[in-house]
């Protein structure tokens, strides 16, 4: 017989708020992060000269042709004790986070560099800029611009993605789901509750979005 046992979900209440905030905030400083690190790859790819564009398309393909748990353990396990003598899962999740969001925004922004109009580019230097002066104040804010809705996507997905932090013994929402499963084996009141706990957010986040693509 289906029951549920709400004693469950009121003695990891606490955890599932606290592991949802620290699931926010992983998300919101990768997307920062992974957005400036994304627009300099980008520029560095269509740069002219190979010493920059070579490294940053290697680097965008290694990321983007590798699982992001993987890069979240080596990250972990290999990285961070390089900077640090104690493994922290938190700093782990965070630059993997945001070196995959990073590389994937990279292709959106140079995509939308790509597709402004040439001539643009042409008219600018007719007006005596720089190709770097026409690249900041020209193209830049054409194309990023143009890209908001799949940068609005990228943040959407980092959400769920950040859930993979888990493995590494972040304490964001997804590991209180598991740690609450593996006590009491009960998959009702952990994980579809962190499933909508989940879409809530993603939902919310969409619908906010979606508001200030239209308000531009």
């Amino acid at each position: 017989m289906f029951d549920l046992k709400l004693s469950i979900l009121e003695e990891y209440a606490p955890f599932f708020v606290s592991g949802t905030l620290l699931t926010i905030k992983l998300s919101v400083v990768a997307i920062v992060a992974g957005f400036f690190l994304g627009l300099f790859l980008a520029l560095a790819r269509i740069s002219r000269r190979k010493w920059l564009s070579l490294p940053a398309a290697c680097f965008i393909e290694s990321i983007r042709g590798t699982p992001l748990l993987l890069q979240i353990l080596i990250t972990y396990f290999g990285v961070v004790p390089l900077i640090m003598r104690k493994p922290d899962g938190v700093l782990a999740a965070v630059l993997a986070l945001s070196i995959n969001a990073g590389a994937y925004i990279a292709e959106t922004i140079r995509g939308g560099i790509l597709a402004t109009d040439p001539g643009q580019m042409e008219a600018a230097s007719a007006l005596g800029l720089t190709r770097w002066q026409s690249m900041r104040y020209v193209i830049l804010p054409q194309a990023i611009h143009s890209v908001i809705p799949a940068l609005g996507n990228s943040f959407v997905s980092l959400i769920k993605d950040s859930s993979l932090a888990s493995v590494i013994a972040t304490p964001e929402l997804m590991y209180w789901a598991n740690a609450a499963n593996a006590q009491y084996y009960r998959v009702w009141e952990t994980f579809i509750t962190t499933a909508l706990i989940y879409l809530f957010l993603t939902v919310v986040t969409s619908r906010i979005l979606g508001k200030l693509e239209k308000s531009h």
